[in-house]
């Protein structure tokens, strides 16, 4: 696959600003994992007394590495920690060698470091059943470490992307007890995307202190409005990976429960969630489905990601083809409570359709120049409770095909 230099026209104008977080250090090598010339490997640093959360796909076919980390997390440990991110190739499907390659890569990275295995986190990502050429990020690792600074978290958002056109930052800020909070986080995604989570690596980093029980919760929680509400093309990657990290170094302490960290937490998780749908492979179109009426949250969660995931849906609005009709069925087809003659349905403050027909003021060219935008509101209402939910996709273009057709070339 030729590396992809069209950037998406849904790209932010320019990475984000991102401020250092005290107690966090980055470098970036060029391992030569699968392409020469461009940086593929990411290393950060964690101070002692680092607590770190993740969540991670729910394949059955996951990776080495997530299954690593899984076994990782729980703990309170207090030493320095590390995490190593390679692109090109996902140590996924690998058999033994997968898990040899991890085990390869921590003990290096440990060393390396002075760090403990059990404080080292991998993550890969690229093409799958290939085996890893772990021996080509260990040669890195000694520039990797002298090289180390707060000032790096740019080029570390360069180093982990495949086929995104653009690197993903995302920040916030907040005030807890008195005390000024950061956040900042990288993301990489582009296809294989959907909940469970998507084929991303995202990587948070906060000065707060918080235990690592509250710290998991927080995002656990905070995963479902966000990271688990966004799909590109309904595919569950074997690879995905979010870890939140907190190095305490702010000097203020808070629970799962603060309000203000929630908040800024929520605000860069899914802002770097809409950044991997507005990079997804192909799209022109950001598109938000909102959907109101249902008979509870979950049946609103499954039409809403019926419609987000529906191929003609979505080649319409690629096309800017105002068809509800696809809605319609996509509502019908998602197996959760509905009622045909119930549903409204809205193209941004368009009525399109009410009381199981085209509603009366509808008129197909005002539909259709909401469709020429690039940001589409679709809201339904299934008229049967109070249950809603918000996700969010792209179109499906010629893009997608020409990108995933020759991505092992």
């Amino acid at each position: 696959m030729a590396h992809i230099t069209k950037i998406s026209p849904l790209a932010p104008k320019k990475f984000p600003d991102l401020p250092p977080i005290a107690g966090v250090s980055f470098s970036t090598a060029a391992a030569g994992v699968k392409y020469s010339g461009r940086t593929d490997v990411m290393l950060a640093h964690l101070c002692p007394g680092t607590t770190v959360a993740g969540v991670f796909t729910r394949s059955s076919t996951r990776s080495a590495a997530v299954l690593d980390c899984q076994r990782k997390l729980g703990s309170e440990a207090s030493g320095a920690a590390a995490i190593l991110v390679n692109s090109g190739n996902s140590n996924a499907f690998t058999g033994g060698a997968g898990q040899a390659s991890v085990d390869a890569l921590v003990q290096a990275t440990a060393e390396s470091l002075s760090v403990s295995e059990d404080r080292v986190f991998t993550s890969s990502t690229g093409v799958i059943g290939e085996r890893l050429p772990h021996e080509r990020i260990i040669e890195t690792l000694d520039g990797l470490t002298k090289t180390l600074s707060e000032e790096q978290i740019a080029e570390a958002a360069q180093a982990i992307m495949t086929t995104d056109t653009f690197a993903k930052g995302a920040t916030a800020q907040c005030d807890v007890n008195g005390k000024t909070v950061r956040i900042a986080g990288i993301a990489k995604g582009s296809g294989m995307i959907a909940p469970d989570m998507a084929t991303m690596l995202v990587y948070i980093f906060t000065d707060i202190e918080m235990a690592q029980s509250d710290l998991q919760d927080t995002l656990s929680e905070l995963t479902e409005p966000t990271f688990n509400a966004i799909t590109v093309d309904s595919d569950t990657s074997t690879s995905d990976t979010v870890l939140l990290c907190a190095t305490g170094q702010s000097g203020a302490t808070a629970s799962r429960n603060d309000p203000a960290f929630k908040a800024a937490l929520k605000a860069v998780m899914q802002d770097l969630a809409h950044q991997v749908v507005k990079d997804g492979e192909g799209a022109s179109k950001f598109i938000e489905i909102r959907v109101t009426g249902a008979q509870s949250d979950s049946d609103a969660r499954v039409h809403a990601m019926s419609i987000a995931n529906s191929p003609l849906v979505k080649t319409a609005i690629a096309g800017e083809d105002p068809n509800w009709g696809r809605i319609v069925m996509a509502i019908g087809k998602s197996g959760a409570a509905a009622d045909r003659d119930k549903l409204s349905i809205s193209f941004g403050d368009i009525l399109v359709a009410e009381n199981g027909w085209v509603s009366p003021t509808y008129r197909e060219e005002d539909a259709a120049l909401i469709m020429k935008a690039q940001d589409i509101l679709i809201k339904v209402d299934i008229g049967l409770g109070s249950g809603k939910s918000t996700v969010w996709t792209c179109d499906l273009t010629h893009g997608y095909i020409e990108i995933n057709a020759d991505y092992r070339s």
